[in-house]
């Protein structure tokens, strides 16, 4: 079968290329860098002539909040045109667990607006929402650090390995349409400034974590469940964090 990714050769595309590869599949990696984009659309019908799935994992160049918005809204109504008229049988979309709760969020307001589009259209589709990534926290770290101290807000974080996402992304992509969500997680909760802790201590990052009920995550204000699926939603990943830590040192 040919499955067409876009973003092809990011953190997440790639791993999903490199799976569906190995499973016999012809994936193809379609990205800026291969000549491919979805913005602008150019490539766009050649890359997908013949296929049957298109993933969509690609990632906005810019998080400023309008320009943000511009590329998924254009970027996803080029794609799917593209795929209506290549006769692509099945849209899979990476998204994110909480986007609805948190509309001070630029980025995830975008993925909302995304998210609107592809039900909206005529192709069938599945749209895998996940938990934030393990290879994001030194990032979130870096991103509330005010000098030698670190402000995370003490709600509930249940993050999962990116290759855990990709295999989540593979196994609805050779699945039928369900059309409509699937969420995914990893396998256990944390206080999210006792995962952030943990984290600089074996990484020997001297910083000091501060729970801070007000500290704002990308702008926005947390509560107790916004990063975290509702209990029993979602299907739980395998790779447990301190595994993953582990072998990240």
């Amino acid at each position: 079968m040919k499955i067409v990714v876009i973003g092809g050769t990011g953190l997440i595309g790639s791993k999903v290329v490199e799976r569906l590869t190995a499973l016999g599949h012809t994936a193809v990696a379609a990205a800026p860098d291969t000549n491919v984009n979805t913005l602008t659309g150019e490539g766009v019908a050649d890359a997908l002539a013949g296929a049957q799935v298109v993933v969509d994992v690609t990632n906005s160049p810019s998080f400023e909040e309008q320009a943000v918005l511009d590329f998924f809204s254009t970027s996803t109504r080029n794609l799917l045109a593209a795929e209506e008229a290549a006769g692509v049988s099945h849209h899979v979309a990476l998204s994110i667990v909480g986007i609805e709760g948190l509309p001070d969020n630029g980025y995830f307001r975008a993925k909302v607006a995304q998210e609107e589009l592809i039900g909206k259209g005529s192709v069938p589709h599945t749209i895998v929402r996940a938990t934030q990534f393990f290879e994001f926290v030194r990032g979130i770290a870096d991103l509330a650090a005010d000098g030698d101290v670190v402000r995370v807000p003490p709600v509930l974080f249940q993050p999962m390995a990116a290759a855990d996402v990709a295999q989540a992304v593979v196994d609805a992509a050779l699945a039928e349409p369900v059309g409509g969500v699937i969420e995914v997680a990893g396998p256990d909760q944390f206080r999210f400034d006792e995962l952030v802790r943990e984290a600089l201590h074996t990484w020997q990052d001297q910083r000091t974590v501060v729970a801070d009920a007000q500290a704002r995550y990308f702008g926005s204000v947390l509560a107790e469940r916004s990063l975290v699926p509702d209990d029993g939603k979602a299907k739980l990943s395998g790779t447990h964090f301190r595994d993953w830590l582990a072998r990240n040192v």
